[in-house]
């Protein structure tokens, strides 16, 4: 006579065997989802942070304050501002060259650093959205990892990401020699593709699969499109006309922060 085995006590592969039915396949569906789910799964909540937690673009307030002993050096930026609108220029080359004009072609990251911090603590105490440090509060809550992944500077990003408590930072990366900024980007500007390509290098250098990440992913800007496409659930934020449209003919979800 064949032995007997009971349910609770068979391997996974004896009781799939004894189960038959709908209800069998049910309680094994039940039984690998729980599986899955008890595997360590990685929950990301990526956001942007020019204009979706802060409430302005940081870049220019930057370089205001930080020239504003010598303002003729700020001034000077609306020429390559006029280049960049006539497209004579990308945002990767005006960043650098408005970079040149106002913090000098190699200044001391000593300097820098300090100014940066100083920065940081304007920015965090008067131009964050409250919404959005109730959103961040929330993701944390709910086990998520934040991240912010920005195309501004990553000199004076990672102040501000340190102020609201974050520390993985994807953000255009800047070049150092020895104690000095170079008005040169190391690489690419985090911006459009590049962006999502960046956050993709940071989950292969963290070990992460992507099979294996739950991805919230926030931006006001249709720029990043391509990272919001990619997300599991995408988040369009305050968004100006381009992002509202595409948003309502994806249907994801729009926020309206303050």
């Amino acid at each position: 006579m064949k032995r007997s085995v009971p349910l609770l006590e068979s391997s996974s592969k004896e009781a799939a065997a004894l189960i038959t039915g709908r209800h069998g396949r049910l309680w094994l569906d039940r039984q690998q989802h729980e599986r899955h789910e008890n595997q360590t799964m990685h929950r990301l909540a990526i956001y942007d942070m020019d204009k979706t937690i802060t409430a302005h673009a940081t870049w220019t307030p930057f370089l205001a304050r930080y020239g504003r002993a010598r303002p003729w050096r700020v001034a000077a930026t609306l020429g390559p501002s006029m280049l960049y609108v006539a497209k004579r220029i990308d945002r990767a080359r005006l960043k650098e060259m408005t970079q040149a004009l106002v913090l000098g072609r190699r200044p001391a990251t000593a300097t820098v650093e300090a100014r940066a911090r100083a920065f940081a603590a304007r920015v965090a105490a008067k131009d964050v959205r409250g919404d959005a440090l109730a959103r961040i509060a929330a993701d944390r809550a709910d086990g998520y990892r934040v991240m912010l992944a920005t195309a501004s500077y990553d000199f004076y990003v990672r102040p501000i990401a340190a102020a609201l408590g974050i520390a993985d930072v994807i953000a255009t990366p800047s070049t150092i020699e020895g104690d000095r900024l170079i008005a040169r980007i190391a690489g690419e500007n985090c911006y459009g593709e590049a962006k999502l390509a960046m956050i993709l290098a940071w989950l292969a250098r963290e070990g992460i699969a992507r099979e294996d990440a739950h991805v919230r992913f926030y931006s006001d800007h249709v720029s990043d499109a391509p990272t919001l496409d990619w997300a599991d659930e995408p988040f369009a934020v305050s968004p100006h006309a381009a992002l509202r449209q595409l948003a309502a003919a994806k249907g994801w979800p729009v926020l309206e922060w303050r």
